[in-house]
């Protein structure tokens, strides 16, 4: 797998050290995804508009959380790690990715390292129902599984099962989860997850200015 870039590219074609970045991400600036998106490698770079959270959602979403004191959150179907890095970077929280694709932990683990927030995020291989996931105060679903409804040609790769069945058990799972935890236990959702959120759960928070709706639910304390 060929090294992350070292260097962004901002709206107005500067070229950014991920340092730079880094220190604009946490003075509380929104860069271009573009920008981020740069220190990914080139195939999954171009796939980010469809597969990893803007950056103004990952701000947004993090920031609604550290406000709430949140500050243990797992990202299920975490992908290449942008939110679980660009939230980390943005608050103080300690962030867990659930991700089944081998080499997308592996990218994210060394995204993670090279912005110097890996003693705060971690990514872990597996898909739910076939590895136990850490205690957490909040969890973080960008439609995790609608890759399972695209046709082949629009899949990431054939790495992994995929289908209608998977996107039911998948879905199915994530429901009983939300249903399991704990009062008091938070679930954020950008564009969904395929599923319903559990009886139980109110809505505390939406943004519906960006491209897909981000919502905040929180499970009734008990």
């Amino acid at each position: 797998m060929r090294d992350l870039d070292h260097h962004a590219i901002d709206r107005h074609g500067v070229a950014l050290t991920a340092a730079q970045l880094t220190d604009e991400l946490r003075a509380g600036a929104v860069p271009e995804d573009a920008a981020f998106d740069r220190l990914l490698p080139m195939r999954l770079r171009v796939v980010s508009r469809r597969f990893w959270t803007p950056l103004a959602a990952c701000v947004r979403g993090a920031r609604w959380l550290a406000e709430l004191g949140v500050t243990s959150v797992v990202d299920i179907g975490a992908g290449a790690g942008k939110f679980c890095v660009v939230a980390a970077l943005t608050s103080s929280g300690r962030f867990t990715g659930l991700e089944h694709r081998p080499r997308l932990v592996a990218v994210a683990n060394r995204l993670a390292r090279q912005l110097e927030v890996d003693d705060r995020v971690r990514f872990l291989l597996g898909a739910l129902g076939t590895c136990a996931l850490p205690p957490a105060q909040a969890y973080y679903l960008y439609n995790p599984f609608g890759e399972n409804r695209f046709g082949p040609e629009s899949h990431l790769d054939d790495a992994v099962e995929l289908g209608e069945q998977r996107f039911a058990r998948d879905v199915a799972l994530v429901e009983q989860l939300l249903s399991d935890a704990a009062p008091g236990t938070y679930a954020l959702t950008y564009n969904g997850f395929g599923g319903c959120v559990p009886d139980g759960y109110a809505s505390i928070r939406v943004d519906r200015t960006l491209p897909n709706v981000l919502q905040l639910w929180q499970k009734a304390p008990g």
